[in-house]
């Protein structure tokens, strides 16, 4: 007898194809109304809510490995192809869109005084994402004043509520970031070297437009955009402003996590950080993404209702729109790019601690 494990499944049974594809009622069909597109806007979020669930598995897959007080260095390399799993998965929510827009305002309009008030708001799988990631009731945009978790059942609201009360990703991505050893070296002192070299280049920049054959209106503008960005630079450096930032709601990440991923990106071709490296570039890419559905989300709105009310009671484009521009998760990753200088200026890290960014071996005798 085989062991039961082998068992021949049947295609269909191991999808449960009868219950999916059972799962599509169109509210006009009911009605006794043509509404021929309804049937099109229902798979479509039933794929969106199909990715989410895929995503949040991945995730919290991610966020298990970043819980451990000492991650494994092989878990990052799984972390980098999980995250740029979830980031393909949202290249195809935005292009999921162009399916949608082949349904016209007028077709919409055929069935969407059914919908109320059911709304995109409604998706429990999407806030509990946003929340995961690090995006709470804090700094989040919202509509009517209203808390983004009222829609939802008592069991729902309080898993959100002890997912925000928890660690999200970003918060234990800030803490992994934290522990990289590396900012501190013997004598050598990544911020300060790194605040010196800044010096060094602005300096340089400075006598190379003293020295340039340009009108002299031109170099005195020069001269001070050149002094605006020493001046953000350095400020930087300094952790009582970064606090300050971080009071504001400016920042999310602390001034040594802050301080730990322009280390590995500006370090990024020495061979143990160059898996951290694509992870933190996973992050940006990642924040990218959102930001990318959240504003075509927009402009489809904008294209089927105008500036019509949301069926959820939202004011709709103008509300997408403005989350597109303030829910970012990841921007202190994104903005380490204003930090950077280039390759040639960075300083030179003691021979020994690039050893320890290395691989070395040694063959017995």
């Amino acid at each position: 007898m085989p062991d039961s494990k082998y068992a021949s499944v049947h295609y269909s049974k191991y999808l449960e194809l009868d219950k999916i594809l059972d799962a599509q009622h169109p509210r006009s069909e009911a009605l006794g109304v043509e509404a021929h597109d309804e049937m099109l806007f229902i798979i479509t979020h039933q794929a969106y809510e199909l990715w989410f669930k895929q995503i949040l598995y991945e995730l919290d897959s991610v966020l298990e490995m970043f819980r451990r007080d000492v991650v494994d260095e092989r878990s990052i390399g799984t972390a980098v192809a999980r995250i740029g799993r979830i980031n393909e998965i949202l290249k195809v929510l935005v292009a999921q869109l162009r399916i949608l827009e082949t349904m016209s305002p007028l077709d919409f309009l055929d069935f969407r005084n059914y919908l109320l008030p059911a709304s995109g708001f409604q998706s429990f799988q999407f806030r509990k994402l946003e929340a995961t990631l690090g995006l709470g009731t804090k700094g989040r945009i919202t509509y009517g004043q209203k808390d983004y978790k009222e829609p939802f059942a008592e069991r729902q609201r309080k898993e959100l509520e002890a997912i925000e009360e928890g660690e999200s990703l970003c918060s234990l991505i800030e803490r992994w970031l934290e522990r990289t050893p590396f900012l501190q070296f013997g004598d050598f002192d990544f911020a300060q070297a790194y605040r010196q070299a800044v010096k060094n280049m602005y300096e340089s920049e400075r006598q190379a437009v003293l020295d340039a054959d340009i009108p002299e209106e031109h170099k005195q503008l020069r001269l001070r955009m050149l002094q605006a960005n020493q001046e953000y630079l350095e400020s930087v450096f300094d952790p009582a402003f970064h606090q300050k930032l971080l009071d504001e709601g400016k920042l999310k990440l602390s001034h040594k996590a802050t301080m730990a991923a322009l280390f590995i990106n500006i370090y990024r071709d020495e061979p143990i950080l160059q898996t951290p490296y694509r992870l933190l570039l996973g992050f940006v890419e990642m924040d990218e993404l959102l930001t990318t559905w959240r504003y075509r989300h927009a402009q489809m709105i904008l294209r089927m209702i105008g500036k019509k009310m949301g069926t959820g009671g939202s004011v709709g484009y103008d509300y997408l729109k403005e989350t597109a521009d303030k829910h970012h998760l990841f921007f202190d990753l994104t903005n380490i790019s204003t930090l950077l200088i280039p390759r040639s200026e960075k300083p030179e890290l003691p021979e020994d601690l690039k050893r320890k960014l290395g691989f070395y071996f040694s063959v017995g005798k």
